[in-house]
C-alpha cells in the first residue's frame, strides 16, 4: 500500500523511478539481486525450473555456517536441486535428541527420509567466530540467555580433544585445529540418527566432511 499511495499523484514519472527513489540500500540491493537472478538464472533456463516446480532430488544435504563469508552453494557452484542446506553457527550437529534439537533432527530426516540424499556434506571453515567461541568457553554452564554459548557446548568433545593433541599451540592455531575437528564431532553425531546409521550401513548415504578456508582460497575434503 505505501508504494502504490506514494505512485498516487506522480503520474508524471514512471512507476519504477518512483519505487526507486523510496528505497533504501539493503531493499535497492535485494531488488537488483533478484532482477539480476531472473535474467541470467531463471530466464535463462526454463527446463529446468519447470522440472524443479514438479519437486526436489538434491544430491546433497549440507551443513554450513551461517557465516556471512561462507555460502556452500557459492564456493560448490551447486545450482537450484543440487544441495538441501541448513546452515547454523559453527556448523555444528548435536546428537539426536528430540526435545532440544529436533529442528536440526526434523532436516536431517527429511533429508535422508524423504528426500533421499545420498550424501551429507559438512563444511568447516577458517576465522570461524563460532568455533573462537567454544575455544573461549568457560568452564560451568553459560548463562541462561546466552543461547550461542549453549549452542557451541555441541563442540565440546572437538575443543577437548584439540586441547590435549595441540595444547601447545598459540590459540590461532588451536581454533584451526577445532575448525576441523569439528566437523569430524559433527560427522559423529550424525551417526547417531537412526535412520542416517541405518542408511549409512545400507551404502545408501555417504557421509562427507569438507573445510573452506577463505584467506587462502582452497577447500579440502577431511577424513573423519
Amino acid at each position: 500500500m505505501d508504494l502504490i499511495s506514494t505512485y498516487i499523484g506522480f503520474d508524471c514519472r514512471g512507476l519504477e523511478e518512483v519505487v526507486a527513489a523510496k528505497m533504501d540500500d539493503a531493499t535497492r540491493q535485494i531488488m537488483n539481486g533478484f532482477n539480476h537472478f531472473k535474467t541470467e538464472n531463471y530466464n535463462k533456463h526454463p527446463e529446468l525450473y519447470k522440472e524443479l516446480a514438479k519437486g526436489q532430488t538434491p544430491k546433497f544435504m549440507v551443513f554450513a555456517c551461517c557465516d556471512s563469508r561462507v555460502s556452500p552453494s557459492i564456493i560448490l557452484n551447486f545450482q537450484p536441486g543440487d544441495a538441501f542446506v541448513v546452515r547454523n553457527i559453527a556448523n555444528l550437529i548435536p546428537s539426536c535428541d528430540k526435545v532440544r534439537y529436533s529442528g536440526t533432527g526434523a532436516a536431517i530426516q527429511y533429508a535422508v527420509s524423504t528426500l533421499g540424499v545420498k550424501n551429507i556434506l559438512v563444511i568447516g571453515h577458517s576465522k570461524c567466530g563460532g568455533i573462537e567461541g567454544l575455544m573461549k568457553l568457560p568452564p560451568g554452564p553459560p548463562p541462561p540467555s546466552n543461547l550461542v554459548e549453549e549452542w557451541v557446548k555441541i563442540g565440546i568433545p572437538a575443543k577437548n580433544k584439540v586441547l590435549e593433541e595441540h595444547g601447545h599451540l598459540d590459540f590461532d592455531k588451536q581454533c584451526y585445529h577445532c575448525e576441523k575437528e569439528a566437523v569430524n564431532r559433527s560427522l559423529k553425531n550424525l551417526m547417531t540418527y537412526p535412520f542416517v546409521a541405518d542408511a549409512v550401513n545400507q551404502k545408501t548415504l555417504t557421509l562427507m566432511g569438507g573445510y573452506y578456508d577463505f584467506v587462502q582460497g582452497t577447500f579440502e575434503l577431511l577424513n573423519p
